[in-house]
């Protein structure tokens, strides 16, 4: 069976601080003749970046979260309350680690008290994912598969990473993490692994480094690589590092895969 070309687009490709004047963690995953958009992650300026790229938030039927920290998550309590305002009808679907549902809604609170409480037009629906086992979503009229694994990287909630299979196309996505054996088989069979690249050789605790991708470079078994989450230090050298990088709207597409 024919499936249908799908494109990656990085809403936003930056670090929690945003260096480089760059979004925070938001890539886009739309694919034609499909009923709804897909979100890996959602920054906390997440809304400020798709409206600037015109790109319709109404649209997005599916947010899946790797981690719970403001520059991954932060954005959702803002997209829930545009699509009140915005007349939004689509339900929306949010998957991430254990706790997301709480953690989002206390946000809401904290930022918008009272909002929890507001009926709306649309339903919000919270998934919680678990190490390495599946979970589908029928997303009409396809289905689209997320295996999460978890990682290394503190955030009150297991850290995820996130393998995502729709329209016959793998896609791999590291979230936060420091190395781990975990990649490996996140990264296997892949067309696309989206990787942090938060410094070049300096070890932080709970990011990736481009030294220790180098490394295990030969034990990622994906066709693309593709840097984000880049920190400032290393912004400024990105031509050097002889690995391909995300930027804020950037696109990537894959194409439909024939029989």
């Amino acid at each position: 069976m024919t499936t249908h070309p799908v494109q990656v687009r990085f809403v936003g490709s930056g670090d929690a601080f945003g260096s480089g004047g760059r979004f925070q963690a938001c890539i886009l995953l739309r694919t034609p003749g499909q009923d709804g958009d897909v979100l890996l992650d959602c920054g906390a300026s997440s809304l400020i970046a798709l409206k600037q790229q015109r790109q319709d938030p109404n649209q997005i039927g599916l947010v899946l979260v790797s981690h719970l920290h403001g520059d991954h998550f932060g954005g959702l309590p803002f997209l829930i309350l545009d699509g009140q305002f915005a007349h939004r009808t689509r339900p929306l679907h949010v998957a991430g680690p254990a706790g997301v549902g709480e953690r989002v809604q206390a946000a809401m609170e904290v930022l918008f008290p009272g909002s929890t409480q507001v009926r709306r037009r649309f339903p919000v629906h919270f998934h919680e994912l678990t190490d390495r086992q599946p979970q589908r979503f029928n997303l009409e009229p396809t289905e689209l598969v997320v295996i999460p694994f978890a990682v290394v990287h503190a955030s009150g909630a297991p850290a995820l990473a996130l393998q995502v299979a729709w329209q016959g196309h793998t896609i791999a996505y590291t979230g936060d993490t420091e190395w781990t054996q975990a990649l490996v088989e996140l990264a296997r069979g892949a067309d696309l692994l989206i990787a942090e690249g938060y410094t070049d050789q300096r070890k932080i605790r709970f990011h990736l480094d481009v030294a220790s991708l180098q490394q295990h470079a030969g034990r990622l078994g994906a066709r693309r690589v593709i840097l984000t989450h880049l920190s400032a230090e290393l912004l400024p050298r990105v031509d050097e590092l002889g690995w391909e990088t995300a930027s804020d709207g950037m696109t990537v597409d894959l194409p439909a895969v024939r029989p």
